[in-house]
């Protein structure tokens, strides 16, 4: 009975015990941002032209040096080697950034997929309320149409004779009087008479 309490069941949780955890600057974040940074780097003509003088002095060197300094002859297996690590450790880190930007990328989409559903939504309720306010105004009367109803009354009262003054004059006697108030203004007071 004993040695059945001492397994571990598979229904429970482990208790205890010490598991490995990575230390806090290696998070899989820091990763992704150092393999961005990286991969950023492979990309600049920095890292072309200081790859290109590093093959360039490798193989001069061992190819123009004494035969007793040379360290890596004419087939150039070490470098080859040194190039091929490189490679294989490039290229995971260029496709885990590729993959960031790539979420990036989605996240930012969706993001504007959402914003523009709003903006829509927003319009077609802007586009409702603008169409019930042009039926609420329908019924009423505008200004435009209150003068003009206005003056096809003042009309008919002036071919009936009912108005003694016509509306030229009324308007010249306007004018007139504006156009005595304005240098009126610029003199000063007007002493009364």
């Amino acid at each position: 009975m004993a040695e059945r309490d001492r397994r571990p069941r598979i229904d429970q949780p482990r208790e205890g015990g010490r598991r490995f955890t990575a230390p806090a600057a290696f998070t899989e974040e820091t990763f992704g941002v150092a393999s961005e940074k990286f991969a950023r780097y492979m990309g600049t003509p920095y890292f072309l032209i200081g790859m290109t003088v590093f093959v360039l002095f490798w193989v001069g060197w061992n190819v123009l040096a004494p035969k007793t300094v040379r360290f890596d002859p004419y087939p150039f297996i070490f470098l080859t080697l040194i190039l091929s690590l490189q490679a294989s450790y490039a290229a995971p880190l260029i496709l885990l950034a590729q993959n960031r930007q790539a979420d990036r990328d989605r996240f930012a989409l969706e993001q504007d997929r959402s914003r523009d559903e709003r903006n829509l939504a927003d319009t077609e309720f802007l586009t409702r309320e603008v169409a019930a306010l042009r039926i609420a105004l329908r019924d009423q009367a505008t200004r435009d149409f209150v003068r003009g109803e206005l003056r096809d009354l003042l009309d008919e009262l002036e071919e009936r004779g009912l108005v003694l003054v016509r509306r030229e004059e009324l308007e010249a006697a306007y004018d007139a009087s504006a156009a005595r108030a304005i240098p009126a203004a610029d003199e000063g007071p007007v002493p009364p008479t």
